[in-house]
Formats: structure tokens, C-alpha cells, sequence
């Protein structure tokens, strides 16, 4: 069962939020920002080769025109590879753990996996950024010599930054599996 609805960014772009259910315990939350746009790509390419281009007719060295082309390629894969992320997903599995997933514009992949025991909470956190509140959600980690303490905070979704409202709805997700869990090895032990 797979579920879509659209929501914004922080800072206004439109992202979408696919809810898959898997089964009861196990849920894949995925956000995906804008595309690529194509106008954008060709608008800052041209303004790049029109400046060597200009230049060019003011050194006439062809070395101008050659370099600006291999930087403007060698720039588009790095960003393509390294910077533009398309979809951001967790995949939450209560008795496993946390998957979370980053999909490169290249199809390049960065997965991250934290397993069920060392996750102490899932929260959503503020912070402020150039005079803004913005949201956050992250996986609260637990410190394995102090079980009521916290040893990291690993921030999600940290490319498309979804607004609160988006957040919500992933950390409801969240607390259902995370509850699950919770009262499993108490039913348990009842019996």
C-alpha cells in the first residue's frame, strides 16, 4: 500500500512524500525534492561558455574556450554525483532498525543503516537558520554506557528539508513502529 501526498520544502520548492507500508512493522518513508531542471542547467551553462567566449575575443587564446568547457563538464559530475540528491528515504523495521537512504541525481546511492537497539527516539527538532525557524527530524542514538543518555543525533532528510508538516507525518510513521517495539518484549514477558 503505497501512499503519495505533496508538501514544501523550507525553502518553498515542492517535495513529495511517498508512505509505503510494508507490513505492521515495517514502513518506507521516502521525500523527493524537484528535478533537475533542464532551463536552469542550460541558462548557467551558456552565461559560463558566453563569458569564455567574451574572453576568447578579447586574448584570442582557443585554451579560454577549451578550459571553460572542460570545467563546465568536470563541474556538472561533481554536482550530478556529489551535491544534487533526488530522494531521500528511511526505512524503519522494528525488529531490524533504521535504514536511511540518499539517491543522487548520478543514481549514485548513500545508505546508512542503525541498528533497532541503538535507537533511543525519533524527534523532531528546531533550529535557527538566517533568522528562520526551521524543523528537523532526527534519530536519537543511545549512549551504550549511559542508557539514559544520548551519544549522537543524526539529523534526516537534510537535503530536501521538509516543513513541519511533512515532518509530522514522518514521525507519527516513526512512533508507531517505535511503540510497537516498546510494547513487544512487554507482552512478552506477561505470558
Amino acid at each position: 500500500m503505497a501512499e503519495e501526498r505533496r508538501f514544501r520544502s523550507a525553502c518553498g520548492a515542492p517535495i513529495t512524500l511517498r508512505r509505503r507500508q510494508h507490513s505492521a512493522s515495517c514502513r518506507e518513508l521516502a521525500v523527493r525534492g524537484p528535478r533537475l531542471q533542464l532551463r536552469s542547467l542550460s541558462a548557467a551553462t551558456s552565461a559560463v561558455w558566453l563569458a569564455a567566449y567574451g574572453l576568447f575575443a578579447l586574448s584570442e587564446n582557443s585554451m579560454v574556450l577549451s578550459a571553460a568547457i572542460f570545467i563546465t563538464l568536470i563541474g556538472l559530475i561533481i554536482y550530478l554525483h556529489f551535491v544534487k540528491i533526488d530522494q531521500e528515504s528511511l526505512l524503519v523495521i522494528g525488529s531490524l532498525g533504521i535504514q536511511v537512504t540518499s539517491s543522487y541525481a548520478s543514481g549514485k546511492e548513500s545508505t546508512i543503516f542503525i541498528e533497532m537497539g541503538q535507537v533511543k527516539d525519533v524527534v523532531i527538532n528546531e533550529a535557527i537558520h538566517m533568522q528562520k525557524v526551521i524543523y528537523y527530524l532526527c534519530i536519537l542514538l543511545q549512549d551504550p554506557e549511559d542508557p539514559q543518555g544520548i551519544s549522537e543525533v543524526v539529523p534526516l532528510f537534510q537535503s530536501s528539508k521538509p516543513r513541519l508538516d511533512c515532518l509530522i507525518e514522518v514521525y507519527k510513521s516513526c512512533q508507531e513502529i517505535l511503540e510497537q517495539r516498546k510494547t513487544a518484549p512487554q507482552s512478552n514477558k506477561i505470558k
